[in-house]
C-alpha cells in the first residue's frame, strides 16, 4: 500500500504515525482522533487508515499492558462496557457501508467539536447517571465508526476511575473495542493492510516511546497542551470540511 504513495507522501505518513503514537501514550487516548483527520488529507478513505491504526493500537496497548493489568479498574470497565460495546458494533457496520463522503464529514465534524471544546477549555462533562450512559453510548458508536470516540468516553471514565488507574483502564477498553472492529473487518473481508501496518510499527514506536516519556509532563500541563492541539484540530477540520 505504501508503494502507491510518492516519497513526500510517505514521509508525511511516517510523521503522522509518529504523532498518533505520541498522543496515544502521552494522553492515554486520542491517537486516532488526533491522527486520522490529518491522514485523510493524504488519502481520503478512512477504511484505508483505520485497520492500520487498529493494528497499532492492539500492538502497543498490549505491549504497555503486559505489566499493568493489575492497575485496571475491572469493575467499572465491566459496568460501562454494557453501554459501549453494542453501539460500537453498530458503528463498525456503518463504517463499512456508508459512502466515503459521509464518513469524512462525520469524522471532521466530530474532530471540529473536540477541537472547539479543547481550544476554549470547555470540557465534556457529565454529573448525572443518565448523562454518563448517553456519553458512553455515543462514544461507543463514534469509536465503532471511526475510532474517534475516545474523548466522549474519557469524560465519563475520568469521573469514575481513579487517576492512577485511568490510562491502563482506557488501554484495556481500546483493546476490546479495536478487537471487535478488527474481527468484524475480517468477517466482512475488509482489507486490513497488514503489511503496511507492520511496516509502520517501528515508526509509530518512536512516537510511542516519546509519549511514554512525556506523559507526566503532559498531565501536568494538560490544559495548555489541549488548547494548542484544539486550535490545530479546529484548523484541520475546517480545512477538511471546506475541501469536501
Amino acid at each position: 500500500m505504501l508503494l502507491d504513495f510518492s516519497l513526500d507522501q510517505t514521509l508525511i505518513i511516517a510523521l503522522l504515525f509518529v504523532w498518533a503514537g505520541f498522543v496515544r501514550t502521552g494522553l492515554g487516548f486520542g491517537g486516532a482522533a488526533l491522527g486520522l483527520p490529518l491522514m485523510l488529507f493524504v488519502h481520503n478513505d478512512p477504511r484505508l487508515w483505520l485497520p492500520i491504526i487498529g493494528t497499532h493500537l492492539l500492538f502497543f496497548s498490549g505491549l504497555t499492558l503486559r505489566t499493568r493489568m493489575h492497575n485496571v479498574d475491572w469493575q467499572y470497565l465491566r459496568r460501562s462496557s454494557i453501554y459501549i460495546i453494542p453501539p460500537a458494533i453498530i458503528g463498525v457496520f456503518g463504517l463499512v457501508s456508508l459512502p466515503i463522503l459521509w464518513l469524512n464529514v462525520f469524522i471532521y465534524s466530530i474532530t471540529l467539536f473536540y477541537g472547539l471544546t479543547w481550544l476554549f477549555n470547555r470540557a465534556i462533562e457529565s454529573s448525572r447517571n443518565w448523562a454518563d450512559k448517553l456519553l458512553l453510548v455515543l462514544g461507543g458508536y463514534v469509536a465503532g465508526t471511526s475510532l474517534t470516540g475516545a474523548p466522549l468516553m474519557v469524560a465519563v471514565y475520568m469521573r469514575n476511575v481513579s487517576k492512577d488507574q485511568l490510562r491502563d483502564t482506557l488501554f484495556v477498553l481500546w483493546f476490546i473495542l479495536v478487537s471487535i472492529k478488527m474481527t468484524t473487518f475480517i468477517v466482512l473481508s475488509v482489507d486490513l493492510h497488514f503489511p503496511a501496518a507492520l511496516t509502520l510499527i517501528p515508526i509509530a514506536a518512536v512516537g510511542h516511546m516519546l509519549g511514554l516519556k512525556a506523559h507526566n509532563a503532559i498531565m501536568r500541563n494538560d490544559l495548555l497542551f489541549k488548547r494548542w492541539v484544539g486550535g490545530g484540530l479546529v484548523l484541520v477540520s475546517a480545512l477538511g470540511l471546506w475541501h469536501l
